[in-house]
């Protein structure tokens, strides 16, 4: 190591001097030996980088565990080389083809040539993986020409490396070698296997090579690790909860949504109990933005092509929409709506504006189409098609902290009313070493990053900032919801926009009789309907808000001859906006409570001789049994009390 000297930034503002190529190891291990041994990567002016790698001149220096969102990443990419190299040693003549880490875990895509491979070899592949982690070999990270990539590929007859090494520009290619496997890979890793004590392959799945259902299907094998053998149980056993709350279940159970290969992979179809819940979410909404000003608007399904190529959304996501639609007319195409952004600038732009008539809010529940590859489908939360509670506000600039601000107000009202009360404010910035992703000048961006930062810091939320995940027009605040289970799940979403004004020539007339462009704010505290239902139903298994519930009340005769005093109750309950249905069926009335407990029924109201003779219900609420005796006005007072109560901010 030289005698040069290097200035340390570390997140708390600190600064350590320190001799040139120190890394972020040694780093640690001048604090504390403690905080040595549970280093795994070091984030070093914003890039993740190895523990032990060389830090050449002044750096603002994180220092990643598992505790840090960036830590678990990088534990669970050097997981999947882990696993490859097991995969290797069981299976000699393997061909890899990606693998990194994802939310929770990691996979690799795997070529197993002729041999059938159907999941019952996991528990052979985990003890191999748990046998290599005890060498404690350390990942090594080695800068070679493409041509000897090339070579290397080549005579080891990886068809799936040679592909990816393709689409690299020529010069420096990174490897990564752990114990005897050697892997095409840009980092970072974890210093060595050892730290990697507990492994779960969890399933596995088909997945076509680079997603394009031409090439070749290879087998993904999900798995997940980690530092101690008891996270790993308490993980099973929440994955056990999950099962019991996958919305996927509980939908079919509960007759809200169904799929049908015929209307199409990933487009949801709605049932009548489902319809009910996404209305009143859409009413709930409408309601809290009606106080707050915003006006609705309808827009098309499909949009002419060349209204995404003036936004920039086909140019950035053109691969991820459905293909042009042809029509009659030569030269025309268009596209089913990926985003309703575009749009709402066209109705901002069919009349003159006037500062005096800023802000416009415009807001609608805008169904728009994407083409997710049929793999990364799932349920509710991963769609071809959706609906968003989307909103566009465009304002002058000294109104974008105000406004966003109000937005801010919005989404944590309705996160209160929804029980969705353990969140993070993700601010997202862009990404400084990757400037291609984003349009627009620094100046803009810098003044929509500002406000963003300021707004939620005179709000008090707690933060965290994220570079690189601002979409390609603007940064964002990304709201990070802690679901009944833990998970954590990205929903509502508020983004600063100075670019799409510019593209789309939006004016205003200024109070100086001169032409501005106006800010866009774009917001959807739900997200889209389908993600934010599906969370929904698995934060609360299945048991919504009374507000919410599709079916309210069930009224459970004891026999057939109080049929006609059920009906009588259920006409009150509807004239006071109590949905619910009369359980007739020549059941026991132990066997119709089991039914509504199962189905989630908020209330029973049981009905026989005697509440027929005095003129009232006996009430049961779900999960917490036998209420006493109402009469049918003293119910409908108590369950508007309850409803307004769970709607108050």
């Amino acid at each position: 190591m030289s005698n040069q000297k290097i200035k340390i930034t570390l997140p708390d503002g600190s600064e350590r001097e320190m001799d040139k190529g120190v890394s972020g190891l040694q780093i640690a291990l001048g604090i504390s030996e403690g905080l040595a041994r549970n280093v795994l990567a070091a984030k070093v002016n914003g890039e993740i980088w190895d523990s032990n790698r060389p830090i050449e001149q002044d750096a603002t220096v994180q220092l990643l565990t598992w505790n840090d969102k960036e830590g678990k990443s990088t534990f669970w990419h050097s997981s999947a080389h882990l696993m490859a190299e097991a995969l290797e040693a069981l299976y000699p003549g393997v061909k890899l083809g990606i693998g990194p880490s994802i939310e929770n875990g990691f996979y690799y895509d795997v070529d197993f040539g002729d041999r059938t491979f159907e999941g019952a070899e996991l528990e052979t592949i985990e003890a191999k993986m748990i046998e290599l982690a005890r060498n404690k070999s350390e990942y090594i990270r080695k800068d070679i020409s493409k041509s000897e990539a090339i070579a290397y590929f080549e005579n080891k007859g990886d068809e799936y490396k040679l592909d990816l090494l393709e689409g690299l520009a020529d010069g420096t290619i990174t490897f990564y070698e752990q114990g005897n496997f050697v892997d095409l890979c840009r980092g970072p890793h974890i210093p060595n296997t050892g730290f990697i004590k507990a492994v779960k392959l969890l399933n596995i799945a088909g997945a076509y090579w680079r997603g394009d259902e031409k090439n070749k299907m290879l087998t993904r094998i999900y798995g997940i690790t980690f530092p101690k053998a008891k996270e790993l149980q308490e993980y099973l056993f929440m994955l056990e909860e999950a099962k019991k709350r996958d919305h996927r279940k509980l939908g079919r159970e509960l007759e809200l949504f169904t799929f049908s290969e015929k209307v199409g992979m990933g487009l949801p179809l709605w049932l009548p109990k489902g319809t009910l819940l996404r209305e009143r979410l859409i009413n709930f909404m409408k309601k809290a933005q009606d106080k707050s000003g915003y006006q609705q608007v309808t827009t098309p399904h499909i949009g002419h092509k060349a209204l995404y190529e003036t936004s920039g959304h086909y140019e950035k996501y053109g691969k991820d929409s459905f293909q042009p639609i042809a029509t009659p007319n030569e030269g025309e195409e268009f596209l089913l709506k990926p985003m309703n952004c575009p749009h709402h600038c066209e109705i901002y732009k069919y009349k003159p504006r006037s500062y005096k008539d800023l802000p416009i809010r415009y807001a609608e529940f805008g169904t728009v189409y994407r083409y997710e590859q049929s793999g990364e489908l799932h349920g509710l939360t991963r769609v071809r098609g959706f609906t968003q509670d989307d909103a566009h506000i465009f304002c002058m600039p000294n109104q974008v902290k105000e406004e966003f601000i109000k937005v801010i107000d919005l989404v944590l009202h309705v996160f209160k009313v929804l029980g969705f009360n353990d969140y993070t404010a993700q601010i997202s910035l862009r990404d400084p070493n990757n400037r291609e992703k984003y349009i627009g000048g620094d100046e803009a961006w810098n003044k929509a990053e500002s406000a963003i930062i300021e707004a939620a810091a005179e709000k008090g939320l707690e933060t965290v900032t994220v570079l690189g995940e601002a979409a390609f027009y603007g940064p964002k605040l990304d709201f990070m919801v802690k679901d009944a289970l833990g998970r954590r799940w990205q929903l509502g979403t508020i983004q600063v926009d100075y670019q799409l004004p510019d593209r789309f020539e939006l004016e205003y007339i200024g109070a100086d009789n001169q032409k501005h462009r106006p800010v866009m704010i774009h917001r959807a505290p739900f997200g889209s309907l389908e993600r934010f239902v599906a969370v929904l139903i698995e934060h609360c298994a299945g048991n919504f808000p009374l507000w919410l519930s599709p079916d309210q009340i069930t009224i459970l005769p004891i026999s057939e001859k109080f049929t006609e005093y059920a009906e009588k109750i259920r006409m009150l309950l509807d004239e006071n906006d109590i949905t619910g249905f009369i359980d007739n069926r020549d059941e026991k009335i132990g066997r119709k409570i089991r039914d509504a407990e199962v189905k989630k029924i908020p209330f029973m109201l049981i009905v026989g001789e005697k509440e027929q003779e005095e003129e009232k219900v006996s009430v049961r609420k779900h999960i917490d049994g036998d209420l006493g005796s109402y009469t049918p006005e003293e119910f409908v007072k108590y369950f508007k009390g309850l409803i307004a109560d769970s709607l108050k901010n």
